[in-house]
């Protein structure tokens, strides 16, 4: 009865004092029309994303920017023709300038992204632009989306400007694990505390992220992260630590084209940086599973077993937390406009997030390590192997 008391305590708590991060009506902040558009420079590292390189790459040289934009991909020693399909792109759509280039294999200390990354902006700064646009290969953006951006950045005076693209959303796992992950995101860091200046929350989203040069050269973007394999979240943390205004919202026509179809495929995109979400830490792995347990499996268990046994108390107190819960999940639900009977699973899926989170564990002291499009990250300070 105490520990569904207990779960019932700390559903009230995230309702009310966890920064509203249930809720997803914050979209880009308001914005107006710049006296004049800034320059901006797109830096898009891409390894092996020959698939769906196809649907992304065509929106970005789409974009219809009032100011000078050029875009940067950086072909992160592909093996499927990704430069040759970028290149083929460009020539038969036009738009905005394309450059492909290839920084070769990362040196001790780097992941490959940050080191495709780093090459780019590199590549960028020879046309001195005022913003850089940083986006992965998987995303595609509507034809404003860039002048949204830069329009929310300019005149919120923001240093750095994220949305978390709308991941695919088709498949029988895609739709039991993907919104779910957007929610725990958000419970992890609630986005309206994220733009409060002086709040020690600070993230982003990688997949879209604008960043106004100077901010960068501030923070030694990327050469002060260049181990992290959580880079959104360090790139935030450096460029807010720098003194940097930053904000993270939902995007609504930004999109990842990249399929999950099979729980094999989500369950490598958790577990590759779970356990370095937890620092790598033992005891933080072991309080994140007590926490999982109570906060999102007791309060079904609480209920069951209270209404076979006759404590109704308990029962009480689980249905109320699984109730609470339930409804945080609604709003995400809907976003990802996929059914509502889908909220009463979250503990079913909260399990799941449990059991990917240790198996990054064990995977980690196997020494394999965060894996990821053939490198492996075994220890924050290991170099990628092979």
């Amino acid at each position: 009865m105490w520990t569904a008391v207990g779960s019932l305590a700390a559903w009230l708590w995230l309702l009310l004092g966890q920064g509203f991060f249930w809720r997803t009506d914050l979209r880009l902040p308001p914005r107006g029309e710049p006296e004049s558009w800034p320059s901006v420079c797109v830096v898009v590292p891409a390894r092996d994303e020959a698939a769906v390189l196809s649907e992304s790459l065509p929106s970005l040289l789409a974009q219809e920017y009032p100011g000078r934009a050029e875009i940067f991909l950086v072909d992160d020693g592909s093996s499927d023709g990704t430069g040759e399909l970028a290149r083929e792109l460009g020539r038969r759509h036009g738009g905005l300038p394309l450059t492909v280039g290839s920084p070769g294999e990362p040196p001790a200390g780097w992941t490959g992204k940050l080191w495709a990354v780093r090459h780019g902006i590199g590549l960028a700064r020879a046309r001195g632009p005022e913003y850089l646009l940083l986006t992965d290969a998987d995303i595609a953006h509507a034809p404003d989306s860039l002048r949204e951006l830069v329009a929310s950045a300019v005149t919120g005076d923001f240093d750095l400007v994220s949305q978390m693209a709308r991941l695919r959303v088709e498949s029988v796992w895609e739709r039991l694990v993907v919104p779910a992950f957007v929610y725990f995101f958000a419970q992890l860091y609630p986005f309206r505390w994220i733009a409060v200046k002086g709040s020690r929350t600070a993230a982003a989203a990688g997949g879209c992220v604008l960043l106004r040069a100077t901010a960068a050269e501030r923070a030694r973007i990327p050469d002060a992260i260049g181990q992290a394999v959580i880079d959104d979240v360090a790139m935030a943390r450096a460029v807010k630590g720098s003194g940097g205004r930053i904000w993270l919202g939902l995007a609504e026509r930004v999109d990842s084209v990249r399929p999950y179809p099979r729980l094999h495929d989500l369950w490598r995109m958790v577990s590759r940086s779970a356990y370095a979400q937890l620092r790598h830490n033992p005891l933080v792995l072991a309080g994140t599973v007590a926490g999982l347990a109570v906060v999102y499996l007791v309060p079904p268990v609480a209920l069951v077993v209270g209404l076979v046994t006759g404590a109704h108390l308990a029962a009480a107190a689980g249905g109320l937390a699984w109730l609470v819960m339930a409804g945080t999940y609604l709003p995400m639900l809907r976003y990802y406009r996929q059914p509502l009977a889908l909220a009463p699973l979250l503990p079913f899926t909260a399990l799941m997030y449990l059991f990917m989170t240790v198996d990054s564990a064990v995977q980690h002291y196997r020494g394999r390590g965060a894996a990821w499009k053939g490198r492996t990250y075994a220890r924050p300070d290991a170099a990628p192997g092979p």
